[in-house]
């Protein structure tokens, strides 16, 4: 993995300016706790409710909240499975384009493996969105519905 442009100096201050690598740095900065954490969003439980697939603890009475309107199951699903990925740490300074950008397009080869593998028979589509202003940090999302479920535009 490359490092972000923006956590480079950070990196390069420590062992007297010897610098560090990031797993390193995780080793030295990180906590057993956060790991769990993270496990939790890196490699998310997924469950078939009625055909969907969703998050794990989804409930039905959000999915009939969802259904109402007419939306398409594929425009249900990409809500339902939304993360935004700024939402990972709540206001927290150091966030940047660089590096919403690396963890979203890891996040998303994740998610491709991780639904291949669990939904070998259901292929799915998986987006990381990036808005069209990209210094709107909070728009960076990443989603996935079923190929199934696509409709035509």
């Amino acid at each position: 993995m490359n490092t972000p442009e923006s956590m480079k100096a950070e990196l390069a201050a420590w062992n007297n300016g010897a610098g560090i690598d990031l797993e390193s740095w995780i080793g030295c900065e990180g906590r057993f706790s956060l790991a769990v954490g993270y496990a939790s969003i890196f490699w998310p439980t997924f469950t078939l409710i009625e055909g969907y697939i969703l998050p794990q603890g989804v409930s039905e009475g959000s999915l009939r909240s969802w259904e109402q309107g007419g939306r398409s199951r594929q425009s249900i699903e990409w809500v339902m499975n939304h993360v935004h990925i700024a939402d990972i740490h709540y206001g927290r300074e150091d966030i940047s384009i660089d590096k919403l950008l690396v963890i979203g397009n890891v996040l998303k080869e994740i998610y491709e493996a991780k639904l291949h593998w669990q939904f070998p028979d259901r292929p799915c589509s998986v987006e990381l969105f990036i808005p069209d202003d990209p210094d709107d940090l909070t728009g960076y999302q990443l989603s996935f519905w079923q190929k199934s479920h696509e409709t035509p535009e």
